[in-house]
């Protein structure tokens, strides 16, 4: 499966992850660096490490708590979206008991953004408070996927059921 659109111009972000909100954490696989794409490596900086995209030798190590799901930068399926809801709510969930909670994909820009800005909605946010603040804190280009925003809009239960509706037609 294809999980990273190629067509994207957007720059790689310098930091490997950055603090949305006290203890919900936003980063990707790569960083840019001096000479171009760097690798992002999590140790023991983190909690839980929720990641929606996936890399050999990325960490985080085998005792630190860690959820994958693969998922595109691209439409989700109903099982995807259903995902996405679940790491939302682990994320939420850590966040609230106090654990530093790192959601992260390729760049930390669209997988990570949409989970990160859903469990910002679930601690309490809006929908446009939480893209704001996923964009303000990590990268302008944060949530450019229309489609994710569209996800959230909408609201991902409606979203899912929508999605699900679409693929029985």
């Amino acid at each position: 499966m294809k999980t990273r659109q190629k067509d994207r111009d957007n720059p790689l972000p310098e930091a490997p992850w950055n603090e949305i909100r006290p203890g919900l954490w936003m980063g990707g696989h790569v960083r840019a660096g001096v000479t171009g794409e760097e690798p992002v490596v999590v140790r023991r900086e983190f909690d839980l490490v929720l990641s929606l995209y996936q890399r050999s030798g990325h960490g985080p190590p085998p005792d630190i708590e860690h959820h994958f799901a693969e998922m595109p930068d691209g439409p989700l399926s109903e099982a995807q979206i259903e995902q996405v809801e679940r790491f939302a709510v682990l994320a939420a969930e850590a966040v609230r008991a106090g654990r530093r909670t790192l959601v992260r994909c390729h760049a930390g820009h669209n997988r990570s953004g949409l989970v990160v800005a859903q469990a910002l909605v679930d601690l309490g946010s809006s929908v446009p408070e939480a893209i704001t603040l996923v964009r303000q804190r990590r990268s302008p280009w944060a949530l450019h996927n229309q489609l994710f925003v569209q996800y959230l809009e909408s609201g991902l239960p409606t979203a899912r059921l929508l999605t699900g509706l679409g693929a029985a037609g």
